[in-house]
């Protein structure tokens, strides 16, 4: 639910790249619910191998947007370069006014108009990092649970195992007789009376 609620705002602000991690991430975490329900240890495997590569694009946004090592929250890097468009709190965040003023004086930006936002009660890059600090949270506790489902279905394989689950041979089986003893059984059941019975049967 957390990803879908961030898929949206991501969607409202056309932030190209996180819709595209969003959209993988839920696919990937579709197919962990899958693998748990299904018992299928592979799948949750590749749901707790992904969300390393969750918390570390999760660590990236927040050093993007608090312009960490030269990264600026200003630059069109989430968009791929195609627009300029920000994150969709930065115009409607907690307590913002929109405001727009026209620049029909200014020589070759006739019909545009200059958008200021003020009386935010809270930046938008702080709102972002928020987002992104409590994706993490939730993937670190994702990732343990998944260790312990695939803990807990190796047992059971185990224990499996070892009671014969995988025997290529049937649990309840008859032993078979030596050929003497039921050579024996047969001429008794032919012939009570001994030698001349068997002269009987050959007869």
């Amino acid at each position: 639910l957390a990803a879908l609620e961030r898929q949206v705002f991501d969607f409202l602000g056309y932030q190209w790249a996180p819709i595209l991690a969003n959209f993988l991430h839920i696919i990937i975490v579709i197919l962990g619910l899958f693998g748990t329900i299904q018992y299928r240890p592979r799948y949750i495997v590749v749901y707790a191998i992904w969300t390393a590569i969750w918390v570390t694009w999760n660590i990236f946004i927040i050093c993007f947007y608090l312009e960490v090592g030269g990264l600026s929250k200003d630059s069109e890097l989430l968009t791929f370069n195609i627009s300029r468009h920000q994150s969709w709190w930065s115009e409607n965040g907690p307590g913002c006014v929109r405001k727009e003023a026209s620049m029909s004086g200014i020589k070759g930006l006739d019909n545009h108009s200059y958008i200021s936002v003020i009386g935010c009660a809270l930046e938008y890059r702080y709102i972002e990092v928020m987002h992104s600090s409590f994706q993490i949270l939730i993937a670190l506790v994702g990732f343990v649970y998944a260790c312990y489902v695939v803990s807990v279905f190796t047992e059971e394989e185990d224990s499996f195992d070892f009671i014969g689950g995988f025997d290529p041979f049937p649990l309840y089986h008859v032993n078979e007789k030596p050929t003497n003893l039921l050579f024996k059984q047969t001429y008794l059941l032919v012939s009570p009376t001994g030698f001349s019975g068997m002269e009987g049967m050959n007869k």
